[in-house]
């Protein structure tokens, strides 16, 4: 269904476009070269400005969110980036369970606030270093559950029409396992609505909550930069044992090292290029593929490669 928006998207120059901005401070693994052109929109207003403009200039376009599963080229991107990083606020109905919210709302925060109002359904996202966009188009999930489990509507602007907005049913995206047909698709997310379980303690829900969070901060490396997990589990195996078992904790290229700490996490030991990086998950993959027979997959975006 396709919702024509009240404010004119065509502007001659859009706000807070810079060019030739570095996108380390961008991203969680901190690292990455310019792009070509980038901005931060504040509101929906901005974003559609920009969307047109982008569009009217041909240019290559790409959305990101906290930057998190995401290595961006050390020669940078051509075209426009779009941090939707601003874009944040939620509204939620603890009498219902109905959530909308933002796609630049950190989803740490979302599940913190369904907590406190007996909200069940998104306790495990509590340690996912991203945002409400980032972790719909990903399906992200940890601690057994996942986006598709709870997503009831997604919001979506085309850069080819961005006055009008797109809203799609959750059936309609393809969920899978780190998947959804939105990594195919040019839609920019602006925004999701989620079904939660309401009626709960708010003080249980709020204790599951943080007892996911003390298990993967004690587990996982979240004091360095890194991109979260860099492999998907081969199910029903797991990806990080497997690079365990093969003594490759610590192994380093540059200052790119697979963690001590957790085998599925590669962190930046202060100087790391995107390039060592991509030579390291190269690495690994080869030697799982040659000790166990098994292509492990990554969870991370590339840009720029």
């Amino acid at each position: 269904m396709r919702l024509r928006c009240c404010w004119p998207p065509e502007v001659l120059t859009p706000a807070g476009l810079q060019g030739q901005v570095c996108l380390r401070d961008f991203t969680t693994w901190k690292v990455g070269g310019p792009a070509e052109w980038l901005a931060e929109p504040a509101d929906a207003r901005e974003l559609v400005q920009l969307l047109a403009w982008g569009h009217r200039q041909g240019l290559a376009l790409r959305s990101i969110g906290a930057g998190s599963n995401l290595l961006v080229a050390d020669q940078g991107v051509a075209g426009l980036t779009l941090c939707l990083r601003r874009l944040q606020g939620s509204q939620l109905d603890g009498s219902t369970g109905l959530v909308e919210a933002h796609a630049g709302e950190p989803i740490p925060t979302l599940a913190r606030k369904a907590a406190r109002l007996g909200l069940a359904g998104l306790e495990w996202a509590v340690g996912i270093p991203g945002t409400v966009g980032g972790a719909v188009v990903m399906n992200a999930g940890a601690q057994g559950g996942c986006i598709a489990d709870c997503l009831e509507s997604v919001r979506l602007l085309d850069p080819a029409d961005p006055e009008a907005t797109v809203e799609l049913p959750a059936a309609a995206l393809g969920f899978a396992y780190r998947h959804s047909r939105l990594q195919q698709e040019p839609w920019v997310v602006v925004g999701a609505r989620f079904r939660l379980q309401s009626g709960h303690d708010p003080a249980a829900v709020s204790a599951r909550t943080s007892a996911n969070l003390h298990s993967r901060t004690s587990s996982q490396p979240y004091q360095q930069p890194s991109c979260g997990s860099v492999f998907r589990n081969p199910e029903p195996l797991k990806a990080g044992r497997l690079i365990e078992e093969l003594a490759l904790k610590g192994l380093r290229i540059g200052d790119a090292e697979v963690s001590p700490l957790h085998a599925n996490f590669i962190v930046n030991r202060g100087q790391a290029r995107a390039a060592d990086i991509a030579a390291l998950i190269a690495m690994v993959q080869e030697r799982v593929q040659r000790a166990h027979g098994i292509g492990l997959e990554t969870e991370v975006k590339r840009l720029g490669f």
